[in-house]
């Protein structure tokens, strides 16, 4: 196994060398926050150990979202704080995905195209359960933007979680599914997340829109929709694209002359494979997975929304529901010494290196 601080020491100087300014700011800062990660650079604290007098020094995280060692203490705490919010209610996970053609648009103009899928794909389902055909109530949904495929492929869709009910419009009713089992149907999904991004591209982004090959609004886009229980496996699932990056670590096997070996899992037989690329690509593909600076990756719409307080306590009076308080998380132990086991006693506290 291989960190990938050690594949950027190796071979980031090269990369920035050869592409510039064309670097985005933000690949640059996810680069310096990977490398200076856990080292003494960031600072921390000193540990003894009163049994064999051993000294450990533990410096502190980045805990920038583009870094594979920081995350994992966030993701479960995050999972926490959502589970404790999930309703007696069947939930769905929807996914929206877009045409291989429109990809390289999203990537180049990530902040707009983004934020676009998002606003456009949460508008598209409320808009569908707006019938009362299929449920007329306002819905609740969790959204998450996942960029990445299993060979670290530009591969951008939406992620939601959904609650199979909602709210009706004058407030006082918990609308449900006829059917637990099916939500929204996906054709009309697709269909419809598919024309309102055209025509919001071709009113308020024209110079966008011109860019957009005219097969794409042509072909089918496909919106998933899956029934999760009661939700909690699918959040589990979510958040490891909310504080996990595109690529651990442990994936990364081997840096042999300026060529990186990384393991995938494959999507069709399920079992580990391995890919070999240059050390250039291979920092092109991971970096294209940064989001741009102040980007929310995770986003609540209807009554989840925070702005929604007096719709959502409605509804836990309508269905006589009281949400689980979530512990606080409990401060990390110490340390435990490497030679005896034993945990080690703080020391001091060792300052950040100067800029």
């Amino acid at each position: 196994m291989i960190e990938l601080a050690e594949v950027l020491r190796r071979h980031w100087p090269a990369y920035e060398a050869k592409f510039g300014s064309r670097i985005p700011p933000s690949h640059r800062r996810a680069v310096e926050a990977i490398l200076r990660c856990r080292t003494q650079a960031l600072g921390g604290h000193v540990y003894w150990c009163a049994g064999c007098a051993e000294l450990d020094y533990a410096y502190h995280s980045c805990h920038h979202r583009a870094c594979p060692r920081c995350g994992h203490r966030e993701a479960t705490d995050w999972i926490a704080r959502q589970q404790a919010r999930l309703l007696p209610a069947p939930y769905f996970l929807v996914t929206f995905t877009v045409p291989a053609e429109l990809r390289a648009i999203i990537r180049s103009h990530q902040q707009v195209l983004y934020a676009l899928l998002f606003s456009q794909s949460a508008a598209t389902m409320q808009e569908v359960a707006d019938s009362p055909k299929y449920l007329g109530a306002e819905l609740g949904m969790l959204g998450v933007l996942h960029t990445w495929g299993r060979q670290l492929i530009f591969h951008p869709h939406v992620h939601y979680i959904v609650a199979g009910a909602g709210l009706s419009k004058d407030q006082l009713r918990w609308v449900r599914l006829k059917d637990p089992d099916y939500f929204l149907p996906q054709k009309v999904l697709a269909r419809r997340f598919r024309n309102r991004l055209r025509q919001l591209l071709q009113r308020e982004h024209p110079g966008i829109f011109h860019h957009i090959p005219p097969a794409v609004w042509r072909v089918d886009w496909v919106a998933d929709v899956q029934p999760v229980g009661s939700g909690q496996g699918a959040l589990k699932y979510l958040s490891a694209y909310v504080y996990r990056t595109a690529l651990g670590s442990q994936r990364i096997l081997a840096d042999d002359q300026g060529q990186i070996t990384f393991r995938y899992r494959d999507s069709e037989e399920g079992n580990w494979q391995s890919l070999t690329v240059s050390a250039e690509e291979f920092l092109r593909r991971f970096l294209q997975h940064v989001l741009p600076s102040g980007f929310q990756r995770v986003r609540y719409y209807g009554w989840w929304s925070a702005p929604a307080k007096a719709r959502w306590e409605r509804i836990l009076a309508l269905l006589d529901w009281r949400v689980s308080l979530v512990p606080k998380p409990a401060p990390a132990p110490p340390p435990l010494c490497r030679h005896c086991q034993q945990p080690m006693l703080w020391v001091r506290h060792l300052a950040r290196a100067p800029p």
